[in-house]
């Protein structure tokens, strides 16, 4: 019997990640992370039989003691594998609005955007489901509950569909000891008391609770791709908002029409923000200018104006 060349869950890993591998090159962002280290193996694999070109960038954020000797032992490791890899250093903004996590994410999506190939990241369905969850926390409605799309932009996650048992187990087929990110322990980060959370919920329930969250997504991810297209479309270009118009929509298509228009002059608003300006609409009494991000939205006669 010829012997396989590689173990069940690198092949589920090489099948999936191969996939995406119909673009003359990819970048590979990794961490050194279990999924990451993975994703890039698996790349290296159906690399072979796309043709396609792919360079693993390791990011350091430089926000832990010694990340720089973690990123060249990333480089190392997958560099002794025939990878070819190297190391951008980002500068993280403390003073981010979203937070520390937001700003990392930021400054590492844009450091791995920078060549302008397609990005392979290693999200998994276990990273979804913790995605599902904190938007349901947040409670901003069918988008923030559509979790994360396979591919948009120049991001693709190959590994959506996969669990982060596979790649613990894939790395162990590769003979790869992945790092283990301290921060990933750490309850003051959101994302960490969630799958914390979602770990006791499995066992409390009896059930995989991470699959029905990433089922929860595609269905929510579906409605809202599809409203978000009808919001582009009832959005007439111009300065201004008809209130007539808006009053008009149904409910769901008037929210996205205002979240869109308030997007295109400022960025940080929610959901919050959405209800007081709809309620201009909705609930006119003559009202003052609703406070936004960046500046206020008034009702003047049959329009809604910024400034």
């Amino acid at each position: 019997m010829a012997r396989r060349e590689l173990g069940p869950a690198a092949l589920r890993v090489a099948h999936a990640t191969t996939a995406m591998l119909d673009v003359p090159s990819v970048v590979v962002g990794c961490s050194g992370g279990a999924d990451s280290m993975a994703l890039a193996m698996g790349a290296q694999w159906g690399a072979r039989r796309s043709g396609t070109n792919v360079e693993v960038v390791v990011v350091d954020h430089g926000l832990q003691p010694g990340s720089a000797e973690v990123a060249a032992g990333v480089e190392e490791t997958l560099g002794a594998r025939g990878l070819t890899v190297r190391t951008v250093r980002v500068d993280v903004d403390p003073g981010h609005p979203g937070g520390l996590e937001a700003a990392a994410r930021e400054a590492r999506l844009g450091a791995l955007a920078a060549p302008g190939a397609p990005v392979l990241l290693g999200h998994t369905m276990d990273d979804q489901a913790e995605t599902v969850l904190l938007g349901l926390l947040r409670g901003s409605g069918t988008r923030a509950v559509a979790g994360m799309p396979a591919a948009r932009g120049p991001f693709r996650r190959p590994l959506l569909g996969l669990r982060r048992a596979d790649t613990l187990q894939a790395c162990a087929e590769w003979g790869i000891d992945p790092w283990q990110d301290p921060m990933n322990d750490d309850p003051r980060f959101a994302r960490v008391a969630v799958r914390s959370y979602l770990e006791g919920l499995d066992a409390a329930l009896g059930r995989d609770v991470a699959a029905a969250l990433a089922r929860t997504a595609d269905l929510a991810r579906a409605d809202a791709d599809l409203l978000d297209d009808m919001a582009e479309r009832a959005l007439a270009p111009g300065e201004t908002l008809r209130a007539a118009d808006l009053l008009d929509l149904p409910g769901a298509l008037r929210r996205r029409v205002i979240h869109r228009w308030l997007g295109e002059r400022t960025e940080g608003a929610g959901m919050g923000h959405v209800l007081a300006v709809e309620a201009l609409v909705v609930a006119w009494r003559g009202q003052g200018p609703v406070a936004v991000p960046g500046g206020a939205v008034a009702r003047v006669g049959p329009e809604l104006r910024f400034g």
